[in-house]
């Protein structure tokens, strides 16, 4: 081959270009790098960053950030494209458990979602669902992105799509440290718990200024969608965080009982201890009508007495916690008869369905408490749908195939007494106290029913009622009719309780239930 021949064709790429060192390289990145890790803006008083709330979530030198380098689109206009596009995700380790994370920074664009935002947060769902971690998303977004149109609108709607495609097969955490607004809403409604941070926290889907302009309606944003409206009026979030370094440790905390994803175990620690057992033989009051603490029972029974409660703040006349019994995590669903004597009604039993089915979706056992009047009655519960709403209870408890026990402390009456965990929706192991009243309705109802015509009718009908209402406690209003039939396998001491549930788990941990093929059920929504 001739010199000419080897000089003719075209110059080779970059030729022209001068030759740069790896050392000038590698300052190049350095340089990159410090520009995109430099906040957009001013931060809001006493809140950290982005990547300071990761790094205090995550064990140190854990967090492995992806997308650093993502940028803005270019639209044209010359506006700012900068790094990370106003979130920053990737994963890394809490009690050396793997997450993924993502963090929405609001000091950058407003932490509202654009389309680089979008595809950075929906690629870290798709890493989560495949290597089969918990995902946590720290949000703090005014929401879309308005100048980017529907591309913004376009992502929302594929991140809600993968949080359904994650729903029963990762546990999903939303913790919102800020603003929450319009379609950011939506995606920690779809998650299975969100935690809020009193004073600091709003979500709703619209502002009150423009609720304002276009109803009429005045009201502040705490009254909105505050942290404490959330968690006690409208049941949107679970967790009332005093500050972010609190709603942090709740997220670690909540993610100690939970597994990695739907094939995997809770995670197992050393059995822990429990009060002394026969303080629960002088729990429950000998009058009826007398209420008492269901948590005092609950605390008895758990390892060390130790409980995380969800949605504590909202329908507080049913109590759903997390728990372990032998170091082996458990969810507690339980009637309160401090409040409204622990009837359910349609929060209550929305409330303890959706702990339910969360439950049964990542293998958790279920031990129940039951002390219940029934279903609350009332015009204003007919109207707003309790049968419908009412059935959601009836529906979570027969779908769960996860091992489950009930324990029937006091009240378990009518539609009351089959919803909460009976043998016939499918529990697995029934266990009665001695001052369990297992029965259609209570005494009075009952002798008012059964004997309307020899009341009318007595000369002294109060001392009547007390005969039959004293006759119908001895044959009705206890748990052995019920023990007769085998709904209850057991009457037990209260200070046994302890004893039965941990030997019952340990024998349903082997536990099939073999259910017909379907797509899904359609549960009354």
């Amino acid at each position: 081959m001739t010199q000419e021949a080897t000089t003719s064709g075209p110059p080779q790429e970059g030729a022209h270009l001068p030759r740069r060192s790896t050392a000038e390289r590698i300052g190049d990145l350095r340089r990159r790098r410090e520009q995109a890790l430099v906040a957009g803006g001013a931060r809001r008083r006493g809140e950290f960053g982005a990547r300071e709330r990761v790094e205090r979530l995550v064990d140190k030198g854990s967090f492995t950030e992806t997308g650093l380098f993502v940028r803005a689109r270019a639209d044209g206009s010359g506006a700012q494209r900068p790094y990370g596009d106003g979130v920053v995700t990737g994963f890394g380790t809490v009690d050396g458990r793997r997450v993924c994370l993502f963090a929405q920074d609001a000091t950058v664009f407003g932490g509202s979602m654009g389309e680089a935002f979008g595809e950075k947060t929906v690629a870290l769902m798709d890493l989560a669902l495949k290597t089969g971690c918990p995902v946590v998303g720290l949000n703090d977004s005014g929401g879309a992105r308005i100048q980017e149109g529907v591309a913004s609108l376009a992502l929302y709607a594929e991140l809600v799509r993968r949080n359904v495609q994650a729903s029963g097969v990762i546990p999903q955490i939303s913790v919102v440290l800020g603003p929450c607004a319009g379609g950011a809403a939506y995606s920690p409604a779809i998650t299975d718990f969100t935690v809020m941070v009193d004073g600091a926290s709003h979500m709703f889907v619209t502002g009150p200024d423009v609720i304002e302009a276009v109803t009429g309606e005045r009201a502040t944003a705490e009254e909105l969608g505050g942290a404490r409206t959330s968690n006690a009026v409208n049941g949107n979030a679970h967790f009332l965080a005093a500050d972010e370094e609190d709603a942090l440790d709740v997220v670690r905390e909540l993610l100690s009982y939970l597994p990695a994803n739907n094939l995997e175990p809770p995670p197992e620690f050393a059995p822990g201890d429990a009060p002394a057992g026969d303080v629960l033989d002088a729990v429950v009051p000998d009058r009826l009508g007398q209420a008492y603490d269901m948590r005092e029972i609950l605390r008895a029974v758990v390892d060390d007495g130790e409980l995380l409660y969800v949605q504590e703040l909202f329908a507080p006349n049913i109590l759903c916690a997390l728990g372990r019994v032998e170091g082996r995590s458990v969810g507690v669903v339980a009637n309160q008869p401090l409040h409204a004597a622990g009837v359910l009604d349609i929060d209550a039993s929305e409330k303890a369905a959706r702990f339910v089915r969360f439950c049964d979706a990542f293998g958790i056992p279920l031990v129940t408490f039951a002390d219940v009047p029934g279903y609350l009655s009332g015009v204003r519960q007919e109207r707003g749908g309790i049968i419908r709403r009412g059935a959601k209870l009836l529906y979570a408890y027969a779908e769960a195939t996860v091992p489950k026990v009930t324990v029937v402390v006091r009240k378990a009456y009518g539609g009351g007494y089959a919803v909460m965990g009976s043998k016939h929706l499918g529990a697995d192991i029934n266990l009665a106290w001695p001052s369990a009243r297992i029965a259609v309705m209570g005494a009075e109802g009952a002798v008012g029913v059964l004997h309307r015509r020899e009341l009318a009718a007595a000369d002294d009908p109060v001392a009547l009622r007390a005969r039959l209402v004293a006759a119908y406690e001895r044959t009705h209003g206890t748990p052995y009719p019920a023990a007769e039939r085998g709904y209850v396998d057991a009457v037990i001491a209260p200070r046994d309780t302890r004893d039965h549930i941990r030997r019952a788990l340990a024998a349903l941990r082997g536990k099939r239930a073999p259910l017909p093929q379907r797509r899904h059920g359609n549960i009354p929504l």
